[in-house]
């Protein structure tokens, strides 16, 4: 499942659309009541069946919350368009209300189950009102903390050289540094050396306090893109080096464009990712080259912290950022970015 964010509320992702999650539950919902209706029953034919169901065969239908969610037998109101649904959420009594924050969809199983069964409805040919051009994307999340690690990747560890990590090198981005799709991402003029990191973003969906390895991957709600745009002055021509501030600026985490759930997104061992500027490959590695793996960053950060639903760690990035090129390379006024991983899709913004 995709889950996406724009001013409107929050959004599931079909293909190129985007679904109004609360609007398809509502008439997702409607349908069942109707269904469940004195004489409604014998009326419904199984999807693929030239047979009516019976009474006994409604009760087996798909049901979007369970029943404590349902909406109350024998409402007949009926929402002819998503725009009706979004305008009347709470117009059928006994109708599961979505959280409208991510941060709260994401800890809430009972809304997250019923977003699934929702888009599920929404993919069905006859429901095409509900899907909508891609449009307006926010950041998919304001995550409480966003946790970085600093040379995870074999390669990059090796183009900024030092000693082998026996523990990950652990920083902080504050989330007012976080931006979405499309925004031209401002560079303070007296920063020289900005600089780009393509990263694979984990995102927290169940509370994790001295968790083992080997369950680290049950509190991953999903994953996303995230660009760790970084100050390098700050991190390397200083005497102390001062990494969080470095990464920290205002819209230094651009995040998008959308979330996709761990049980669609897969185990992370083995993923693409790209970074292209202006149109040309700049960045290309595979999270097989990670030095800590999702799993140990997660067991790893959990002994120290507790990690809450909605936060964010973005896992490193792999060789190729601007600073490490021979001569160095930095983003300019007018530069384009698009930031790929495979099974996401593409984190597009510009430079201002």
């Amino acid at each position: 499942m995709r889950l996406a964010r724009t001013e409107a509320g929050l959004w599931g992702v079909l293909g190129d659309a985007l679904v109004p999650l609360q609007a398809a539950l509502d008439a997702a919902a409607g349908e069942a009541a109707r269904i469940r209706e004195p004489g409604g029953a014998s009326q419904m034919f199984e999807a693929g069946s030239a047979e009516p169901m019976s009474d006994a065969g409604t009760e087996q239908m798909p049901k979007v919350g369970g029943p404590a969610q349902m909406y109350e037998a024998g409402c007949s109101e009926q929402t002819s368009s998503a725009g009706e649904a979004e305008q009347r959420p709470s117009a059928r009594k006994g109708a599961i209300v979505l959280p409208t924050e991510m941060v709260a969809l994401l800890g809430d199983e009972t809304a997250m189950t019923a977003c699934a069964r929702a888009l599920a409805f929404a993919a069905r040919p006859e429901n095409g009102a509900l899907r909508h051009p891609i449009a307006g994307l926010l950041a998919p999340l304001v995550p409480g903390k966003i946790l970085g690690v600093g040379r995870n990747y074999g390669a990059h560890a090796a183009e900024v050289g030092g000693p082998k990590m026996e523990a990950p090198r652990i920083f902080l981005k504050p989330s007012s540094s976080v931006c979405g799709p499309g925004t031209l991402v401002r560079i303070p003029p007296a920063v020289t050396k900005p600089d780009w990191e393509v990263e694979l973003a984990v995102i927290i969906g169940r509370e994790a306090s001295c968790v083992m390895e080997s369950q680290a991957l049950d509190h991953v709600a999903g994953y996303t893109i995230l660009n760790d745009v970084s100050a390098r002055e700050f991190q390397f021509d200083q005497p102390l080096p001062m990494t969080s501030f470095a990464k920290g600026l205002d819209d230094f985490c651009p995040i998008g464009p959308w979330i996709v759930t761990a049980d669609e997104f897969g185990e992370p061992w083995q993923v693409g990712l790209q970074c292209h500027l202006n149109g040309e490959l700049v960045q290309e590695g595979n999270t097989r080259d990670l030095i800590f793996s999702v799993a140990a960053l997660i067991a790893y950060l959990s002994r120290y912290m507790t990690l809450r639903v909605g936060d964010v760690i973005a896992t490193g990035t792999p060789s190729g950022s601007g600073h490490f090129r021979k001569p160095p390379r930095y983003l300019r006024s007018g530069d384009r970015m698009a930031l790929s991983i495979e099974g996401i899709g593409v984190l597009e913004h510009g430079i201002a």
